[in-house]
């Protein structure tokens, strides 16, 4: 059964920098591709940032471009995901996500994957 547990989330003031981890159990980590989600109350749950299975290629949502890096180990089964420069617009619950299909880039979209963590708790005071 495929875990998918974050951690590192918590409240940090406009401006500030926050990173979030991920760590997979459960299938090969090292075959798939890696995302990160975010959904804030009221709100649908919005791509933020992915990486592929061998961690050469990354997308960002534009929201977030310049100012969040995920990166993978995958001898620790993890990926993270730095937050710099966070703006109160940030505030959301971040769910780490498991990629779909192995031994590609990763995506965009929810149907890329089929893994979730249950979440973090990300809030940003202005």
């Amino acid at each position: 059964q495929v875990q998918l547990v974050e951690s590192g989330g918590g409240l940090v003031q406009a401006g500030g920098s926050l990173r979030l981890s991920c760590v997979a159990s459960g299938r090969p980590f090292n075959k798939y591709p890696m995302g990160w989600f975010r959904q804030a109350p009221g709100k649908e749950r919005d791509f933020v940032s992915a990486i592929g299975w061998n961690g050469d290629s990354t997308y960002y949502a534009d929201s977030v471009k310049g100012r969040f890096i995920i990166t993978r180990d995958n001898s620790k089964n993890t990926v993270y995901l730095q937050m710099n420069s966070l703006k109160p617009e940030d505030t959301a619950v971040y769910h780490c996500a498991g990629g779909r299909r192995p031994f590609s880039s990763g995506g965009s979209s929810l149907n890329d994957f089929d893994y979730w963590g249950q979440g973090t708790q990300v809030t940003v005071s202005s």
